[in-house]
C-alpha cells in the first residue's frame, strides 16, 4: 500500500485541507498525531473523522490532557480543554502509541509520534547513532516514521530506516507550507503551499489565545537546522 503521513497538524485547518487535496485517492493515511494543541482542534479532528477508515490514527502527546502546563502554557492548556468535547478526548486518549503497515517498498513499518516506545521523546535529524540505537532497540521493523519534532529528515541506521514526515500544522523547515511524507514505493517529502493569509484571518477568528504568535510561526518558521539543534539539547537534558 501507499500511505500519506500526515503529522503534527496541530489544529491548523487550512493546512490539512489544502495537504488533503493532493493526497492520491490510493492512499491509507496515517495521522501521526498532535491534532490538537492549535487554533482549530475539534474541526481538525471532525475533519479526519470524515475520512472514514481510509485514516489511522496515532496518538500524539499534544492528543492527550498532560496538564497542569507551566504558566506560558496554561492559557492555551484551558482554552483546548474547553473546545473539546469529553467523548474526544476519551477518543484520541484510545488511539495507539504505534502502529504496523506494510507499505509498498519499504517493508513492515512502524508509525509512532515521537519514538516507538514515547510519544514525547524526540528523534531529530541529528540524534546521535549511540541515542538512536538505545530508542530503536527491540524494533524490528524495516522502517520507522517519526513527527514530534516538525523537521523532515530520511536516515538509516543499520537495517532500519528512520523517517520524519514533518508537520502539516507548524512546521519547522524555514519556509512556510504544509509538510508531509507520500511513502511506496520509496520515501517522497512533499511540501503544500496554502493561503497563509486566509489561514491567519481563520485563525484571529477564533477565540485562541495570542493567535499572532501562532500566525507567527507559520508565516515565519524556524529552520529545520534551528529546530533540531534545540529540540535534541532538550531530549538530551532530560534524558540525565
Amino acid at each position: 500500500m501507499k500511505v500519506a503521513a500526515l503529522y503534527d497538524v496541530h489544529g491548523n485547518l487550512p493546512a490539512l485541507e489544502a495537504v488533503l487535496a493532493e493526497v492520491p485517492d490510493d492512499a491509507v493515511i496515517v495521522s501521526g498525531g498532535d491534532v490538537f494543541s492549535g487554533p482549530m482542534p475539534s474541526a481538525t479532528l471532525a475533519r479526519l473523522r470524515e475520512l472514514g477508515p481510509r485514516v489511522r490514527f496515532v496518538r500524539g502527546n499534544a492528543d492527550r490532557d498532560l496538564g497542569p502546563y507551566e504558566e506560558r502554557w496554561r492559557a492555551r492548556y484551558e482554552w483546548r480543554k474547553a473546545q473539546l468535547s469529553p467523548d474526544a478526548w476519551a477518543l484520541a486518549e484510545n488511539w495507539p502509541l504505534t502502529i504496523n503497515l506494510e507499505v509498498d517498498g519499504l517493508g513492515e513499518t512502524l508509525f509512532c509520534h515521537g519514538s516507538p516506545r514515547s510519544d514525547l521523546e524526540a528523534i531529530t535529524a541529528i540524534t546521535s547513532d549511540e541515542r538512536l540505537r538505545e530508542i530503536l532497540s527491540g524494533v524490528s521493523h524495516r522502517a520507522v516514521v517519526c513527527g514530534h519534532t516538525h523537521h523532515q529528515f530520511n536516515r538509516r541506521l543499520d537495517d532500519i530506516r528512520v523517517v520524519n514526515a514533518g508537520s502539516v500544522g507548524m512546521a519547522y523547515e524555514g519556509r512556510p507550507g504544509a509538510y508531509w511524507a507520500l511513502l511506496g514505493p520509496d520515501v517522497e517529502f512533499r511540501r503544500t503551499e496554502y493561503d497563509l493569509d486566509a489561514a491567519a484571518e481563520a485563525i484571529r477568528q477564533t477565540s485562541y489565545p495570542d493567535p499572532d504568535e501562532k500566525i507567527v510561526l507559520l508565516t515565519s518558521p524556524h529552520t529545520a537546522e534551528e529546530a533540531a539543534e534545540v529540540l535534541e539539547q532538550r531530549a538530551l537534558e532530560e534524558a540525565r
